[in-house]
């Protein structure tokens, strides 16, 4: 801390205040994985440890800059300085979501509001605050302290002044400017003359089994099963693991791509004959990027395309936004709400500059209108997209991770603006309340239409936090208006979640996520009316999140971690035909999808390819990678101490007694697992030395014994039909681990397992227990009995899937000992209620203290050594085992600042071609928007049609049968259904035996619904045109039972 306090006292000398410190700043380079392990996922434990040695310089605390403080400060910086000159105003409230109400009626200065609020979002960031003035005649040399410099609400001349002093340094201070006006938008970068990247797009590179290496010039590697190798041309590659050709083995060599699975690596004639197996990794090389200054880059801007479908934008705003920057230094102020003169000034002036520029387009005249008109207000949403994409080019700037933003990325939002060509100038104008800055953006009847939404939305985690602050912002289910917000998440808070959840703080910690969320929302906007929920969407809440509740809704918002909850959530708006804006990140990674009733393609109508599963004959015995072992590892864990439990409990509940079980057993009576609960039961540990005994004699199965028999059913010289070896690549042949406690991966084994058992046998333990003496004792008494390999079958068959253990067939000797084992446990009075209850463990990937990633670590690397496999840190492991996505605030900010717009237009009940998807990956960086996919419609007959969002309706009554059902589909729809399912009962197909029979009867008999059910969906086909064909799908069809209920 005291060199931090030295090396700014230039920057204290140049202003008149004093800077106030947090409580907690972090000097130590340990990073703390409770609350980041989720980002050092995206960036890395370099990367993270040169943020947290870099200083920030952050001017602005608008919409903009705020979005942006926050998103630094939760990466995990050393130091923030926030500087500002602006007293809080109204205005503010519908921008900066960290100014209350009370601020403006205190007349509050913005940055003395603003900076305890940004301080409490991290403690490991010593946050600093400045209002002095930054102006032309301000003394630069303070900025010396830092490593990064970042500008918003700077007009230009100040920029060009601030950027040259930046980049004149050596090294060069990371200069970042950044701008929102209205409905556009603005990034520049410049990181000096020459920057270098350590890994320009964070992908972990992956191992590539090799099939085959010519012995030719060039020689041409062929990945194993045709697996695409992901390889570009120019790219180096190293080889381990080939036999035959051995001298590649640790070489380096520059590829040419042939095709997805092929590519050449140079000369390899003079090579020995390639035999067998080998694994190709791709070598990470550092790049290096040049930066031009401010200066030049206005004339001849580098600018990111993010629209392809138009392409033009880009430069066209980059000149309207000089242009706009030129008026404020004409008139001292920005153009007008509304005013005509100031557009046509504004205009002229954008023709003019775009004269001077050497990269340009031809002149919008639409896009320069709307930003003279919107240019004093601001759009929440497109402060928050572009917060987030320029907080991650400001940690590549820290860091030298990933590709940096080449030099201009410009963001409008005209598509929101379609729908407003026809509302009055007044529209616009400001009232004096929290909404003004976007009323300026979208009009007065477009912010009530927001103020009215009743929104759905599910998930309240990092996309959810970031959802709810921008509805705050937008005004989005005003009480006063009869709008609202339902929100719902089943999960607490966990600490990890600090890190990206930023409505969260350490005191929330276990606390329910919807709740909380929903009480921090209403201080950003106490107007809006939040209804938080604990329950899942899923078919057992149907009942709750009824058809009913979803026609009340406008849309239904989706923030959400896993496919298959989409999927449900998808299936429900579509069928009750509400818009559906989904979103998700990983890593730096974002997608956006918004689905539009009866415009779009839903969720549903495309669908991912299935995740390859890894063969259980791999997992079991022949584990290729370290993704295998880890797997086998987190198996292990579930199977002891989750699974076994389990079914243990269940057993002893089932059963009532020992005595009773043993009666049935000797009547060979039929009781599923009980062979393998019995045996749990006679191998129960009672006291500490037994536990270990049990971890000893594991590792002694796990890493002994199963190489011994594998190597003694498949010796080392064994060859398949074809004459080929059996162990080769990219089968690893194992071999034997001797037990040693002074290996310390032999001794986190015997511990972490130890700890697990005491755990699920309530066993109790000291520190001394955990000594090495202490272990060494019990171990040493440890009887380990002869092993003799048996001759089994050990399955190969990639296609075999695992054996349910309690279906296995017991032979009669087994029976016998499992009899002879129940006695003994019966007359040692070992079968009492304790003795009969186990405790489940399950497995917790966040709690460092429980000993879970301990001994999937250890386990996974013992096994890792056993195949000649190379190891995985204890934080891959964790990853890999825990199923981690990483994650990272700058993503998620970005992410649902561009929902948030797509939820501007669904108010405004936009056309088709308004909307956008979005991809990006801020990493490379690469920003794609494109339209979404149109609906299609299924042709059935030549005048008959329907699309997924058509819903046939018929109204029935009570003694309706299932011929009349038809007869109705017919006459109103013009055609005859040949099959009726509901649900996945089929009701009616015709050539199943006995359905003839039940066109008599009635819908109610058939269906058997609930009283209080008033309809149900069906699901109806029809016969093809042409015989031969199949059925033709059909649209479902609501059976309403009586009626009354029209």
């Amino acid at each position: 801390r005291c060199l931090w306090c030295s090396t700014l006292t230039g920057f204290f000398e140049h202003i008149s205040e004093s800077i106030t410190y947090p409580n907690m700043a972090a000097d130590s380079m340990e990073i703390d994985d409770s609350l980041y392990s989720r980002q050092r996922y995206v960036l890395g434990d370099n990367a993270m440890q040169q943020m947290a040695q870099s200083n920030v310089f952050l001017s602005g605390l608008g919409g903009l800059g705020v979005e942006m403080a926050k998103n630094i400060v939760l990466a995990g910086v050393k130091a923030l300085t926030v500087h500002d000159t602006k007293k809080c105003e109204t205005w503010d409230l519908g921008t900066n979501f960290f100014i209350r109400e009370e601020d403006v009626l205190s007349h509050r200065n913005r940055v003395e509001t603003v900076y305890p609020r940004i301080a409490e979002l991290n403690p490991y960031v010593q946050v600093n605050m400045s209002s002095a003035a930054l102006d032309e005649t301000t003394d630069l040399s303070f900025l010396k302290n830092y490593q990064c410099v970042i500008l918003t609400e700077v007009r230009i001349h100040l920029q060009k002044k601030i950027n040259d002093f930046c980049h004149s340094q050596q090294p060069p201070i990371k200069f970042i400017s950044c701008d929102v006006y209205g409905i556009c938008a603005r990034i520049f970068c410049d990181f000096g003359n020459v920057f270098e990247v350590s890994d320009p797009n964070g992908e972990e590179p992956k191992e590539i089994f090799v099939q085959s290496i010519t012995q030719d010039n060039p020689g041409i590697v062929t990945c194993m099963d045709n697996r695409t190798h992901g390889f570009q041309t120019g790219q180096c590659v190293v080889f381990r693991e080939v036999n035959g050709m051995s001298e590649l083995n640790g070489t380096t060599r520059q590829i040419t791509v042939l095709s997805p699975y092929t590519f050449s690596i140079g000369d390899t004639s003079s090579l020995q004959p390639y035999a067998h197996g080998g694994i190709v990794l791709l070598v990470k090389t550092p790049k290096t990027y040049y930066f031009e200054k401010m200066e030049k880059q206005l004339l001849e801007p580098t600018c990111l395309t993010p629209d392809f479908s138009k392409p033009d934008a880009p430069l066209q705003m980059h000149a309207a936004l000089l242009a706009l920057d030129l008026y404020q230094e004409q008139n001292q102020r920005l153009p007008g709400i509304g005013s005509l003169q100031d557009s046509e000034v504004l205009i002229k002036l954008t023709n003019e500059i775009n004269k001077t520029l050497v990269n340009k387009a031809d002149v919008n005249e639409e896009l320069v209108k709307w930003l003279s008109r919107s240019a004093r207000g601001s759009l929440p949403p497109l402060a928050a997209a572009v917060g987030g994409i320029a907080s991650q080019e400001a940690l590549k700037a820290l860091t030298g991770k990933f590709a940096p933003l080449q030099q201009w990325f410009y963001l409008d939002a005209m598509e929101v603006l379609k729908s407003l060509d026809s509302c009055s100038t007044e529209e616009f104008f400001p009232k004096g309340d929290r909404y003004d800055a976007l009323r300026a953006c979208i009009g007065e009847t477009m912010c009530q239409k927001l103020h009215k939404m009743r929104t759905f939305m599910v998930g309240c985690g990092a996309i959810g936090c970031e959802m709810l602050k921008n509805f705050a912002l937008l005004g989005v289910g005003l009480a006063s208006n009869s709008g609202e917000i339902t929100i719902t998440d089943p999960d607490l808070i966990e600490k990890s979640n600090l890190n990206r959840q930023f409505l969260f703080r350490p005191h929330h910690i276990q606390k329910p996520k919807s709740s909380t969320a929903a009480a921090a929302t209403l201080e950003i906007n106490p107007q809006l009316k939040i209804d938080a929920h604990l329950h899942k969407v899923c078919p057992a809440t149907e009942s709750m999140y009824s058809d009913e509740f979803y026609t009340r809704l406008d849309v239904v918002v989706t923030a959400l971690d896993n496919v298959e909850a989409r999927r449900y959530v998808d299936s429900r708006s579509v069928s009750n035909q509400r818009a559906l804006l989904d979103s998700g990140t990983m890593g730096t990674k974002g997608h956006t999808e918004i689905i539009v009733p009866n415009l779009t393609e839903s969720y549903n109508s495309h669908r991912d390819p299935p995740e390859e599963e890894v063969p259980f004959c791999t997992l079991k015995s022949f584990p290729a990678v370290i993704e295998h072992t880890i797997q086998w590892a987190r198996d292990k864990f579930e199977s002891a101490f989750t699974h076994k439990p389990s079914i243990y409990n269940k057993f002893w509940q089932t059963y009532s007694s020992a005595e009773e079980v043993l009666q049935r057993m000797k009547a060979q009576e039929s009781m599923e697992g009980s062979f393998q609960v019995i045996k749990l039961l006679s191998r129960r540990p009672t006291q500490w030395a037994h536990c270990i005994t049990l971890a000893r004699l594991k590792f002694e199965k796990y890493f002994k014994r199963k190489a011994i028999q594998l190597l003694h059913s498949f010796p080392l010289d064994t060859k398949l039909k074809d004459g080929s070896l059996f162990w080769q690549s990219p089968k690893r042949p194992p071999s034997p681990i001797e037990f040693d406690l002074k290996d310390s991966l032999h001794c986190s084994f015997i511990v972490s397992a130890a700890k697990l058992y005491a755990a699920v046998y309530n066993i109790p333990y000291t520190e001394k227990d955990l000594s090495l003496e202490a272990i060494s004792q019990i171990i040493t008494d440890v009887k380990i009995p002869e092993y003799k390999p048996a001759e089994k079958k050990i399955e190969i068959d990639e296609n075999a899937k695992k054996p349910e253990q309690t279906k296995l067939v017991v032979s009669s000797e087994e029976e016998r000992e499992a009899i002879a084992q129940l006695e003994e446990a019966i007359s040692a009075n070992a079968v009492t209620k304790a003795h009969l209850q186990m405790k489940l463990v399950m497995f917790e990937k966040d709690n460092d203290s429980n000993g879970h990633i301990d001994f999937i670590t250890a386990a996974s690397n013992l096994r890792a050594r056993m195949y000649n496999i190379e190891a995985a840190n204890r934080l891959k492991t964790k990853r890999i085992a825990g199923k981690i996505i990483p994650a990272i605030a700058t993503a998620t900010a970005a992410v649902s600042g561009l929902v948030a717009l797509e939820l501007v237009k669904i108010a405004a009940g936009s056309s088709f071609d308004s909307y956008r998807n979005c991809f990006f990956n801020l990493a490379i960086p690469i920003i794609v928007f494109t339209e979404p996919a149109e609906v299609k419609r299924t042709q059935i007959r030549e005048h008959i049609s329907f699309s997924i969002w058509d819903r046939w309706t018929i109204y029935g009554k009570e003694d309706f049968t299932l011929s009349d059902f038809i007869n109705a589909v017919r006459e109103k729809y013009g055609i005859e259904p040949t099959m009726v399912v509901h649900g996945v009962k089929m009701l009616y197909v015709p050539v199943m035996p006995g359905h003839n029979k039940r066109l008599k009867l009635t819908m109610q008999k058939l269906i058997k619904p609930s009283s209080e059910k008033r309809y149900v969906d069906l699901t109806v086909s029809f016969a093809p045109e042409l015989d031969g064909d199949e059925d033709l799908p059909g649209p479902p069809v609501r059976y309403y039972f009586c009626q009354e209920h029209i």
